[in-house]
């Protein structure tokens, strides 16, 4: 629905709303930790029913998108209204015939799984899979789920740690705010790869100072204590402009309608498999690895910016429909989506 040139910022309001229930969430719980007689945390969940009330409700009055109406329907004179509703004008004829030859490719494809596994696709495929597992693996779950726990290990105590991960999702939901702004001015590429440098830094310093001051037992200063709570929000931050939002935008623009839906269903799917692992893993990891579980999580975002740098090109203020031709213009994607490209025009021939 967004127009490219606002695409980013739009789309990175779905992390930034994620970060304000979040927030939302960790303020319930710090209000109703001294609730007495075990309903504080039932009172905690039952809240829940709220938003996903506001959801269903919601979902009644939400219109179809330009593109489902062409999809669906091939009523081009409701969906050209549509689009001239959310564009704001009437000049959207260009637009819209770009819609409509998307959609009449995509009704070629009987099977967008199996599609989308061919070698035109690799590009799409690859990032299907590796952007929703680098996504979980930069440890933002672990601070999410176990942050409470986290505070306490290092030393702070138990309603300062619940007050810890509120300042936590302050920082990150204003972060991302902050990601809106500038991610169709900066572009994809360097929110990805800062925010990967500035993760990886604090993960380290937290790392070692928990590993110099924690030891095997026990807890640390209440400065020392402190500092990590900064450095964790520094991380957070780095998060919050970068794999936070990025994680669902790039793959919301790259792929072609015709395998738009397998790629989306593979991103989702796969997220949720890597936020069950990571979160049924970690405690057993904490109390292995201890402080070096910073330095495995480390470790991973080294991985995923290089991967970032080497392997995903700039989609910035480029319309999802003509998007295939940032994988024929870079140096590696070309190798493998260039040659097939050249294949089809000699069958053509």
């Amino acid at each position: 629905m967004a127009p490219p040139r606002y695409r980013g910022a739009i789309n990175n309001g779905f992390q930034f709303s994620i970060g304000i229930g979040a927030l939302s969430a960790n303020l319930i719980n710090y209000g109703t930790e001294k609730i007495k007689g075990g309903w504080g945390w039932r009172i905690s969940l039952a809240l829940a029913a709220v938003p996903a009330t506001i959801l269903t409700l919601g979902a009644v009055f939400l219109p179809e998108t330009p593109n489902s109406l062409i999809q669906l329907t091939d009523d081009t004179e409701r969906a050209k209204l549509m689009l001239q509703r959310v564009r704001g004008t009437e000049d959207v004829q260009a637009e819209l015939d770009d819609l409509i030859k998307a959609s009449s490719i995509s009704k070629t494809v009987e099977h967008p799984f199996k599609n989308i596994i061919k070698r035109k696709y690799r590009p799409q495929l690859v990032m299907a899979i590796a952007i929703p597992f680098f996504q979980q693996v930069t440890g933002i779950n672990v601070i999410a789920f176990y942050a409470p726990i986290l505070f306490r290990t290092i030393g702070l105590g138990e309603s300062a740690s619940l007050m810890s991960s509120v300042v936590t999702g302050i920082v990150g939901t204003g972060s991302t705010f902050i990601s809106m702004l500038v991610v169709d001015k900066l572009g994809r590429r360097a929110l990805f790869i800062f925010g990967g440098v500035q993760m990886l830094v604090s993960q380290i310093m937290v790392g070692g100072i928990m590993a110099a001051q924690l030891g095997d037992h026990g807890g640390v200063g209440e400065g020392y204590a402190y500092v990590v709570l900064i450095l964790i929000c520094v991380y957070v931050a780095g998060f919050g402009w970068s794999w936070g939002p990025l994680g669902w935008l790039v793959p919301s623009e790259i792929f072609p309608l015709e395998i738009r839906s397998a790629g989306q269903s593979i991103v989702v799917a796969v997220s949720f498999l890597f936020t069950f692992i990571v979160a049924q893993t970690f405690l057993a990891m904490l109390c292995h690895f201890k402080s070096g579980v910073f330095f495995f999580f480390g470790g991973w975002v080294v991985v995923m910016t290089a991967f970032v740098y080497y392997l995903l090109p700039e989609t910035k203020n480029i319309p999802i429909e003509k998007m295939d031709r940032v994988w024929r213009e870079h140096g590696f994607w070309n190798k493998i989506v260039g040659e097939m490209d050249e294949q089809t025009k000699i069958e053509a021939a």
